[in-house]
């Protein structure tokens, strides 16, 4: 059965959820003191380099960025709020959990024919000229969805070469990011680079000829009740031109600022539509056969999807249903979802190294 949240998120008692009231206290208690050790001026804290291994020009802060402050989160089931810690409603930055929203757009420019199939070239759709050599012609938008491209260039005056040996996931070795290997067919190596996931933005604002944050507004947002708090900020280098219009790209995370800036509640109610594959109310917003997709694992990275991490094997998170599926970002924030549990949480500001013992808390706690 699913379940919708009305404007204001309804509260129930734990025991009322199905949970046992003390241990989600104890899970709660968890969260609250398994802060990130990452700085509360994120500004200084991007310009320090928390990636690892870029040097200036490179780690320049070209979007805007907001100083954090206590860890906050949210346990929601059957569509209402069973625990909450911190300040739920403060608006925060997400940084790599904005990846995740670019694939739910991508599910609506398939279904509103924007793109024909995802495994079309996307320099048939370029009007920018960014896919122009022989190398970066061979990428298709499974590729960009995937990170898979092997894209080469610079966008918004960040260089691929930026990410290149970059790492994200257990067993994570940055020791050589940014530094040079040789570029493989598109489609053959996985790696997370934040450049090529900015190219898939851009090239999602070129088929849908507006601002990706207008679209999201429409499509996603105002339908599910969102508040108008949360916002999708781009880069000072960012403007292109499309058809005569001078529109802003806006990227996927916040490695250099910008990004989405969002509250818990807001997170949640994207969480709860992924959770009900797409559907809200009697309103099919995003296709459920996209979820699918969304939710098959990448060939060369077992525990990657479209732009959302997947629990295949355990190997994301051991002690959680290994059906399970989570966007996150760095500092580290995380919208996790069991769909068989009809679970979603939402937990920001999180020692990385604490988000599976928290997760592990909060289903242990679920009456069986």
């Amino acid at each position: 059965m699913k379940h919708f949240p009305d404007k204001q998120w309804a509260s129930a008692s734990a025991d009322a959820l199905g949970f046992y009231p003390e241990r989600l206290k104890t899970a709660v208690e968890f969260a609250v003191a398994a802060e990130t050790p990452w700085p509360r001026n994120l500004q200084e804290g991007l310009n320090a380099d928390p990636d690892g291994n870029e040097p200036a020009p490179w780690s320049d802060v070209v979007g805007p960025t907001l100083d954090r402050e206590d860890p906050h989160g949210l346990v929601i089931r059957a569509g209402k709020v069973a625990a909450s810690w911190g300040d739920p409603s403060r608006v925060d930055m997400t940084f790599s959990a904005t990846k995740s929203y670019l694939a739910l757009l991508a599910g609506i420019a398939v279904a509103d024919g924007l793109i024909n199939d995802i495994d079309d070239r996307v320099a048939d759709y370029d009007r920018l000229d960014l896919f122009s050599s022989e190398h970066n012609r061979q990428i298709t938008w499974r590729h960009l969805l995937h990170q898979t491209s092997e894209w080469e260039g610079t966008l918004w005056s960040k260089p691929d070469l930026i990410d290149r040996h970059r790492q994200v996931g257990p067993g994570s070795d940055n020791s050589r990011k940014g530094s040079h290997r040789e570029l493989q067919t598109p489609g053959t190596f996985w790696e997370y680079n934040d450049v090529r996931v900015n190219l898939l933005s851009l090239s999602l604002m070129q088929v849908f000829k507006r601002p990706l944050p207008d679209v999201l507004r429409e499509r996603v947002m105002d339908p599910i009740g969102a508040s108008d708090t949360w916002r999708w900020y781009p880069y000072t280098t960012s403007s292109v031109q499309i058809e005569g219009k001078t529109l802003s790209g806006v990227p996927g995370g916040a490695h250099w600022g910008g990004g989405i800036f969002i509250n818990s509640f807001d997170h949640a109610r994207v969480g709860w539509l992924v959770r009900n594959r797409g559907s809200w109310g009697d309103s099919q917003l995003i296709p459920a056969t996209w979820f699918d997709q969304l939710y098959t694992p990448c060939p060369l990275n077992p525990i990657y999807g479209f732009l959302w991490w997947l629990n295949t094997d355990y190997a994301l998170y051991p002690d959680v249903s290994s059906q399970s599926v989570a966007m996150f970002g760095a500092g580290h924030h995380i919208v996790w979802i069991d769909e068989q549990l009809d679970l979603v949480c939402v937990i920001r500001w999180i020692d990385d190294e604490k988000v599976n013992d928290l997760l592990k808390h909060v289903v242990d706690a679920v009456k069986s």
